[in-house]
């Protein structure tokens, strides 16, 4: 909450829709006030911790569930097959 006082503030729109509409960053007072930074800086940083964070809420799923049903089918096909081709020749 801010009362009273002026603030710069950069709205980033998201990278990613899903986990967020917008980033809002209050910038300090003296981060313009340092020699060498420029407001594009600033931006482009701000973009880029947007963007670390919505890449780093990706939820990668586990080898056995990217795997598609049809090659589980297809493994077990080959395993059930496997076995009895054993059996059959012992």
């Amino acid at each position: 909450m801010v009362k009273g006082t002026s603030r710069r503030v950069i709205v980033v729109d998201s990278p990613d829709p899903k986990l967020f509409e917008q980033a809002i960053f209050i910038v300090k007072n003296e981060a313009f006030a340092q020699e060498g930074v420029t407001s594009q800086q600033v931006l482009g940083e701000a973009c880029r911790i947007a963007r670390g964070y919505a890449a780093a809420q990706t939820v990668r799923l586990p080898l056995w569930q990217r795997v598609p049903r049809w090659a589980w089918i297809a493994g077990a096909a080959v395993a059930a097959s496997a076995v009895w081709l054993v059996i059959a020749l012992l």
